[in-house]
C-alpha cells in the first residue's frame, strides 16, 4: 500500500506552526508497512485542495490529511475531499450533541457554524474523536482508494490515529506489524555502510535515522499475531547487536539519559556532574527522567575558573599552565565533583562551544570530558568540529552520558579514552599528564 500525507492550513505555509503531525504520520505509516510517496502542505483553498486530491489519489492508495476540519468558513477540506471521492455529507445528531455538550460544560453557547463539524460521510465512515469537537472521517471510492481526515491539533490526531485509524489500516495490510527502535551511538554513514544488506532486507525491514550523537534503527516485522511479529523483530535485531556491539545502548527508550538512570538504579550508584561549556545540560537531561532523584542529588556548573577552583578543587597551577580546556582540568573537575558530592560516579565537561573563543591550538568544538569513580578517572578528547553552539553542547553531553553508561554497566571505555589512577590525577595539580 502507498500513501501521501497532506497537511492543510495556511498557518503551516506561513511557518506559524511547526508541522509535527507529518513526522508522526510518516513513522506510523512506515510501521504499518505503508510506503509514503509524498508529503504536502497546502493552504485553506478548496480549488487547490481538490486539484491536489484528484492528482494524488491516482497514484496512491491512501491519503492522510491533518487539519482543515474546523468550524470556520475557510475549513472546506471535508466537503472538498468528499466530492473527490464521490461521497457527500450528512448531519450526525450524535456528534452534534457531543459538540453542544462540550460548549455547555464550558458555560458557552455553541455557535451555529460548529454544526459543520458534525457532518459525516454518507458512504464512508466517521472516526470518533474523544479528545476534541471534530470527528475524523474516512472516504473510499469504488476502486478501494481511501482518504482519512484528522484534526490538526497533535494531541487529537495522535489519539484518534491510535484508537481509530491504525486498527483499520492494520486489518487492510494483513497480519500484525510490530516495531522496535534500536538506539546506536555513531554516525549514520558508518553504521549504514557496516549494516549493508541488513538495511535491504524486506521482512523484517530496518531503516536508519540520524539523530544528534546517535542513530535510530527502526525494525518492523509482520507476523500472524503480535507475539509472532515481536519475536521476528527481536530475532532480526540481534543481527545489529552482534554487528555494533555495545554501541547499541538500548531499544525503545526516549534517549540515552533514560538508559543511564536505569543502569545507575540497577547498580545502586549515585552520579554527579561538573559542567563548564555545557552549562548544566547533562544534569538537565538526567533530571528530566522520572525517578532520577534516586541516582542524582546535585551537580556543579563551574563556568568561571574561580568556580572550578573553589567548588571542585581544580588547581590554580593547572588552570594557569594547561588552561581550562585541558585533560588535566577535566580530570580534576570530575574527581573534585566525585568527592564533593560523595557520589559513585562523576562526569565533567570543559570545552569551547563557540562561536568565538577558539584558537588554532584549541579550536571551537574541542571538548575534554572525564568520568571518575573511586577506582580511577577516564578522560576523553572530543573534536566536535565547527558546528553551532547548541549542537556542540548536545554532542558533548551525549559523550558524557555514554561514559557514565559504560562505567555503570561495566563496559570497556571507548578506544579514544585514557584511564588515569587517582594518584596521577592528584599529581596533575602540579605537573601535566604525560602525553
Amino acid at each position: 500500500m502507498t500513501a501521501e500525507i497532506i497537511a492543510v492550513g495556511t498557518e503551516l505555509l506561513l511557518g506559524d506552526i511547526l508541522n509535527t503531525n507529518a513526522q508522526f504520520l510518516s513513522q506510523e505509516l512506515a510501521a504499518l508497512g505503508i510506503d509514503v510517496l509524498h508529503q504536502h502542505v497546502i493552504g485553506d483553498n478548496a480549488a487547490r485542495v481538490a486539484e491536489l486530491v484528484n492528482t494524488a489519489k491516482q497514484r496512491s492508495d491512501l491519503l492522510v490529511f491533518s487539519g482543515g476540519l474546523g468550524p470556520t468558513a475557510d475549513d472546506l477540506t471535508k466537503e472538498t475531499v468528499a466530492a473527490c471521492y464521490g461521497d457527500s455529507l450528512t448531519l450526525d445528531e450524535e456528534e452534534l450533541a457531543k459538540i453542544e455538550a462540550f460548549y455547555l460544560r464550558t458555560g458557552r453557547t455553541m455557535p451555529d457554524n460548529n454544526r459543520k463539524q458534525a457532518m459525516v460521510p454518507v458512504k464512508g465512515r466517521k472516526i470518533v474523536n474523544d479528545h476534541g469537537t471534530a470527528p475524523g472521517v474516512w472516504f473510499e471510492d469504488e476502486q478501494g482508494r481511501c482518504a482519512v481526515l484528522l484534526p490538526g491539533p497533535p494531541h487529537e490526531l495522535t489519539a484518534m490515529w491510535n484508537e481509530g485509524v491504525r486498527p483499520l489500516l492494520a486489518a487492510r495490510t494483513g497480519g500484525t506489524l510490530h516495531s522496535l527502535t534500536l538506539h546506536v551511538l555513531g554516525g549514520e554513514s558508518d553504521l549504514e555502510t557496516r549494516g549493508g544488506a541488513l538495511f535491504q532486507h524486506e521482512d523484517p525491514t530496518a531503516a536508519i535515522y540520524a539523530k544528534v550523537g546517535e542513530c535510530h534503527i527502526r525494525i518492523t516485522a509482520r507476523g500472524e499475531n503480535d507475539e509472532d511479529a515481536k519475536a521476528r523483530c527481536e530475532a532480526f535485531a540481534q543481527n545489529f547487536y552482534d554487528l555494533y556491539g555495545d554501541a547499541v545502548y538500548d531499544a525503545d527508550v526516549p534517549a540515552l539519559e533514560y538508559t543511564v538512570v536505569r543502569l545507575l538504579n540497577e547498580r545502586g550508584w549515585v552520579m554527579t556532574t561538573a559542567e563548564s561549556c555545557t552549562g548544566g545540560l547533562v544534569a538537565e537531561r538526567v533530571t528530566n527522567v522520572a525517578g532520577s532523584s534516586e541516582v542524582f542529588r546535585f551537580g556543579f556548573v563551574t563556568y568561571a575558573n574561580e568556580a572550578k577552583e573553589k567548588l571542585l578543587g581544580v588547581s590554580a597551577h593547572t588552570l594557569a599552565t594547561e588552561g581550562a580546556v585541558s585533560p588535566e582540568t577535566a580530570a580534576q573537575m570530575a574527581l573534585g565533583a566525585l568527592r564533593a558530592a560523595d557520589a559513585d560516579v562523576a562526569v565533567a565537561l570543559t570545552g569551547i562551544a563557540g562561536p568565538g573563543g577558539g584558537t588554532p591550538e584549541k579550536p571551537v568544538g574541542l571538548v575534554w570530558g572525564a568520568a571518575a569513580t573511586r577506582d580511577g578517572v577516564w578522560v576523553r578528547k572530543m573534536t566536535l568540529g565547527r558546528r553551532d553552539r547548541d549542537n556542540i553542547r548536545r554532542r558533548a553531553s551525549q559523550h558524557a552520558l555514554d561514559l557514565v553508561r559504560r562505567l555503570a554497566a561495566g563496559l570497556p571505555a571507548p578506544e579514544d579514552t585514557t584511564a588515569y589512577t587517582i594518584p596521577q590525577v592528584e599529581a596533575s595539580r602540579t605537573a601535566p599528564f604525560a602525553r
